[in-house]
């Protein structure tokens, strides 16, 4: 091996995950459950960033403090940052700005990829946690468009609400994996132009492989797009013959 250069205590955490003040568990295949990913990452738990203040309010005061969460991360070693809510699309360009490796705030990011795939005459089906929150602005904050698009959101389940937005510290994960089926069953049947889905909530990847047998689509969620972001900056030799 040539000459590494030191100056750290801790390396080979490739991807910084700016956390959510949050409670409730964080099963396989959550953002928050380092055992969801192949390799290892980096949590940094952002204090007073509640549910009820990125989710209900997007309040703007957030902003300051994930971006000095996110220089931490940088100096800390990591190649890129995402979160862990989907909702803080609305600050991924200036969290993008104050930076120097690549950002990628929200699964919403994966808008403009999936209408790519499918064609134009079909839809973008967003599975939200809460529709009434996801606004404009968080569309704006991806470079995305509301153009080929449908959503429907988890706000009457009555267990995925209760976890992840009303932050129930326990959590019944067949009943969130039916609900989250019922919900893209319901998007699907009433919207049958939809060709792909992607799923908002950072907290519903380990229900995504129901998600897509009980539709047959293809399916974009943090993890999906966390995978792909760790092989762009984390390349690696081919080894083979010919």
């Amino acid at each position: 091996m040539s000459i590494v250069q030191g100056g750290r205590a801790n390396y080979g955490e490739a991807i910084g995950i700016l956390m959510l003040d949050t409670v409730f568990p964080r099963i396989p295949g959550d953002v928050g459950n380092a055992t969801t990913f192949a390799f290892p990452v980096r949590y940094k738990v952002l204090k007073g960033a509640s549910v009820q203040r990125v989710v209900k309010e997007a309040d703007p005061a957030l902003l300051s403090p994930f971006l000095e969460a996110a220089r931490e991360l940088e100096s800390e070693g990591v190649r890129a940052i995402t979160t862990s809510c989907g909702f803080l699309a609305i600050f991924q360009q200036e969290i993008a700005e104050a930076v120097n490796v690549p950002v990628f705030t929200s699964s919403l990011l994966q808008i403009n990829i999936a209408k790519s795939l499918i064609g134009k005459n079909k839809k973008v089906g967003i599975i939200t946690a809460r529709a009434q929150s996801l606004t404009e602005r968080h569309f704006r904050g991806v470079g995305a468009d509301r153009a080929r698009t449908v959503i429907v959101g988890m706000d009457g389940k009555e267990e995925f609400s209760g976890v992840f937005i009303e932050q129930k510290d326990t959590i019944d994960a067949e009943k969130c994996r039916n609900e989250m089926v019922d919900a893209a069953r319901q998007l699907v049947s009433a919207n049958p132009e939809v060709g792909a889905i992607v799923l908002e909530c950072t907290n519903m990847p380990p229900f995504a492989a129901a998600v897509q047998a009980a539709t047959g689509l293809p399916v974009f969620d943090i993890v999906t797009m966390i995978n792909y972001i760790f092989e762009v900056i984390v390349r690696k030799p081919y080894t083979g013959y010919i």
